[in-house]
C-alpha cells in the first residue's frame, strides 16, 4: 500500500461482491485505507440487463440494490453524503427497463442521505446511419431531474494516453464527456482493439502497473479525478 499511495490518491472500493464474484473481500477494510492517507471511489455492482424483467421488475431491483448499497455504506462508516457508483459494464444503448433500474437506483440513493452516482462507457458506438452514441449521454438524456455524477470509461487510445502517470494528470475532459466527475483512462487487461496506438504504455503482459511496483504485483485500473476524494468517503 505504500508503494501504491506513493502514485495513487485514491481507491476504488466495492460496497458488494465485485463482478464475478461471490464474496466481497473489501469489506472491513476502509479504515485501513483510510489510515494510510486514500480516498475513495465508492461502487455498488449493477444488474445485468438479461436480469431485469419488466420495467416495474427493473424499478424494483433499483431500489433494491440501491438500498443494499446504502446499508454497506452506512455500516462501514461512510458519512453520509458520500456518493455510491452503480458499476454498469454494458456498453451503448441501453434498454427502457434498464432506465427504469437506473432512475429507482438514483432516487433510493438520494432519499437515503447518500449522493447517487454511476461508472458507465463514454466510447461512443455506432449505430448506423450517421448515429453514433455514449452510454453516459444516454443514461443523462433519461434521467428526467435527478442528479447523478459520473464515472466515466474510456480507454480507447485517443483520447486516452494509455497506462502512464505524469506530473499533470490527463484532463477528465477530454474523456467524451465533459461533465464527468471521473475518467477510468486505462484498464487491465488492455483492450487490444482500442489500445493499439498506446500499447507500449502498457506491460508485456497487457496490465497496467504503478510506476514503483517493479515486479508487476497489482494490475489495476487507472484513474483521474477532480477531487483527492472523489466519493467524499473520508472523515
Amino acid at each position: 500500500m505504500p508503494v501504491l499511495r506513493k502514485t495513487f490518491a485514491f481507491s476504488s472500493y466495492w460496497l458488494g461482491p465485485p463482478p464475478g464474484e461471490k464474496k466481497n473481500s473489501w469489506e472491513g477494510k476502509r479504515a485501513l485505507l483510510q489510515e494510510k492517507g486514500f480516498g475513495f471511489l465508492l461502487l455498488f455492482n449493477a444488474q445485468a440487463s438479461r436480469k431485469l424483467g419488466s420495467a416495474d421488475h427493473a424499478y424494483l431491483l433499483g431500489e433494491l440494490d440501491a438500498g443494499r448499497a446504502v446499508e454497506s455504506a452506512s455500516h462501514q462508516g461512510f458519512p453520509p453524503g458520500a456518493t455510491i457508483f452503480l458499476d454498469i459494464e454494458e456498453g451503448g444503448r441501453l434498454s427502457s427497463a434498464y432506465h427504469q433500474y437506473l432512475l429507482a437506483w438514483a432516487k433510493r440513493v438520494k432519499d437515503s442521505g447518500y449522493g447517487p452516482g454511476v461508472y458507465c462507457s463514454a466510447i461512443p458506438v455506432n449505430e448506423g446511419q450517421g448515429v453514433s452514441i455514449t452510454t453516459v449521454q444516454d443514461i443523462q438524456d433519461h434521467l428526467e431531474r435527478e442528479k447523478v455524477e459520473f464515472w466515466v470509461y474510456n480507454d480507447a487510445c485517443p483520447p486516452s494516453p494509455g497506462c502512464v502517470f505524469p506530473e499533470k494528470p490527463p484532463a477528465i475532459g477530454q474523456s467524451g464527456y465533459a461533465s464527468a466527475h471521473v475518467w477510468q483512462y486505462a484498464q487491465s487487461p488492455r483492450r487490444k482493439e482500442l489500445t493499439t496506438k498506446c500499447a507500449t504504455s502498457y506491460a508485456g503482459d497487457g496490465n497496467c502497473y504503478a510506476p514503483g511496483d517493479t515486479k508487476h504485483k497489482w494490475f489495476l485500473d487507472a484513474n483521474v479525478a477532480d477531487s483527492a476524494d472523489p466519493s467524499h468517503g473520508r472523515n
